[in-house]
């Protein structure tokens, strides 16, 4: 009996890597469709997420269910709970990759990005996808240095962001106030979905540790600098 209950912890587990490797996915191939005004790929992203809120569902009735059945207590009650919400991070960050495959979808035939900002936001497009990489290597491993690193390394995600308004605040800014408006919406969209990914690896270190985040020591400075 208890080893169909830590198969059942352990599917739970597994659930959580798919989706996040699934939303992964689907900012690399939104960041695509939009800068290449791909209507296909942006119809298959929006199309997919359907995926991820099943897979949400499906994981919160595994978690509710176990609740009801077993009355996890200790770690394993972390576990349970923790993983309800980093499944929520995970279907907000599918969500938000939906919203940039929507704006493709929204701008087609043109592009949504103004051909002067294709570097940054294909930059924010891949870190966006390494970062939830990442996240899901720290599902898998429960690595505490590897998921602390991660809000390290999306410092460069919110460069990226502050970026993107020099340019919109430039006195040179020629591409009018709906696309303004377009950027500013694509550029918190990547940066939400990175915060979503930092919060998972957060929700894997209390989960590991007992502790949150803001409780434990310092990194190193090599660490909080690199």
């Amino acid at each position: 009996m208890r080893d169909a209950y830590h198969e059942e912890l352990d599917s739970i587990g597994d659930g959580l890597v798919e989706m996040a490797r699934l939303v992964g996915s689907a900012i690399g191939r939104a960041t695509t469709a939009l800068l290449d005004a791909d209507l296909n790929v942006a119809e298959s992203v929006i199309g997919a997420d359907e995926k991820v809120d099943d897979l949400q569902r499906e994981l919160e009735t595994r978690a509710i269910n176990l609740l009801a059945r077993q009355q996890p207590v200790a770690t394993d009650l972390r576990i349970v709970v923790t993983s309800l919400r980093m499944s929520a991070d995970l279907e907000r960050s599918g969500d938000l990759a939906r919203h940039v495959a929507k704006l493709a979808r929204l701008r087609f035939p043109a592009s949504a990005v103004p051909r002067d900002l294709h570097s940054t936001i294909l930059e924010m497009g891949q870190l966006a996808q390494r970062l939830m990489a990442k996240a899901a290597e720290v599902i898998i491993t429960k690595d505490v240095d590897d998921a602390l690193q991660l809000e390290a390394d999306d410092d460069r995600m919110d460069e990226l962001h502050r970026a993107l308004f020099q340019h919109l605040l430039d006195d040179r800014w020629k591409h009018g106030i709906e696309t303004a408006v377009d950027v500013t919406l694509v550029g918190r969209y990547y940066e939400r979905f990175a915060d979503h990914a930092v919060s998972v690896a957060k929700r894997v270190v209390y989960l590991v540790t007992g502790e949150h985040v803001y409780e434990l020591s310092p990194l190193p400075t090599d660490v909080e600098t690199a």
